[in-house]
């Protein structure tokens, strides 16, 4: 693909034949550029059955952002953490509990129905900052509890540490493993648990038959979507610009897998979205 192409927005899908809702994005992050106006990221995925969003915010300044945005636009809700790579930077600076104060504050804000996204990322942060990513990642459990909030899951390359530290602390009732990335039996653990898996553009990729697998002994009432947007554009678009409009390849792609109709599916993620996250 060229880097022309990889800059353009991919044209828009067939609309979903019910709406849903986008349970991840990152409306302030751009690629290449300033990113797209938070009005016409949300206007163009209304127009393809996209009609709720919950924007992420996952450092300090991101999430004062979500909050500022919240009140301007009824189709978003919001979510407010530190981000597990960002954990080990404050920490170094000494001031990871004041991070953590300040997002407890943001999450406030009654638009506010997430904390998250927190978690573990072993991919980008050395063994040097483990330690701080634990104690984070138990600080934000602990605020979701408090502050009767979802608790949106980061795992990259960390799952047996992310299932050991959700069973050790006393976890908030809703817990979503975001842009799900288990296998099988991680899959059918977290449901056991009562967990929602979250599927992102990843889950059309040609060589994730084990995602696949994995969301395929997921039951529909645990199921959400999500773009992770701007990132993990999904088929047949990888690596050019993601965002909201793009969720119907992704819940037709997941249709496909589950060998279920798509007005089936749309109307589980509609249901499940709004038993975790509250009506818009």
């Amino acid at each position: 693909m060229s880097d022309s192409s990889r800059g353009q927005a991919p044209p828009a899908p067939t609309p979903l034949p019910i709406p849903v809702v986008d349970n991840h994005c990152h409306l302030d992050i751009g690629r290449d550029g300033e990113p797209v106006p938070v009005a016409e990221q949300v206007a163009a995925a209304a127009r393809v059955g996209v009609n709720r969003l919950v924007q992420v915010g996952c450092d300090r300044e991101s999430a004062r952002w979500t909050v500022g945005i919240l009140d301007d636009h009824p189709a978003l809700l919001g979510g407010v953490a530190i981000h597990p790579n960002e954990a080990p930077k404050h920490a170094d600076a000494g001031e990871l509990d004041e991070a953590l104060a300040e997002i407890e504050e943001l999450a406030a804000h009654p638009r506010v129905r997430v904390i998250g996204e927190t978690g573990l990322d072993y991919f980008r942060t050395g063994p040097d900052g483990v330690a701080a990513q634990h104690e984070s990642f138990r600080a934000h459990i602990a605020i979701a509890r408090r502050t009767g909030l979802a608790l949106q899951i980061h795992d990259r390359d960390a799952h047996d540490d992310v299932l050991r530290i959700l069973a050790e602390e006393e976890t908030p009732e809703r817990v979503v493993l975001h842009c799900f990335s288990g296998d099988m039996e991680m899959a059918r653990e977290c449901v056991r648990r009562g967990y929602f898996l979250s599927f992102a553009g990843t889950v059309t990729f040609k060589n994730a038959r084990d995602l696949r697998n994995a969301l395929a002994v997921t039951p529909l009432e645990h199921l959400l979507v999500e773009t992770d947007a701007p990132y993990l554009t999904p088929s047949p678009h990888r690596g050019q610009l993601n965002a909201p409009y793009l969720v119907p390849h992704t819940v037709r792609a997941m249709a496909e897998t589950l060998n279920v109709a798509v007005p089936t599916l749309c109307e589980a993620l509609s249901a499940n979205s709004e038993a975790v996250y509250g009506p818009w």
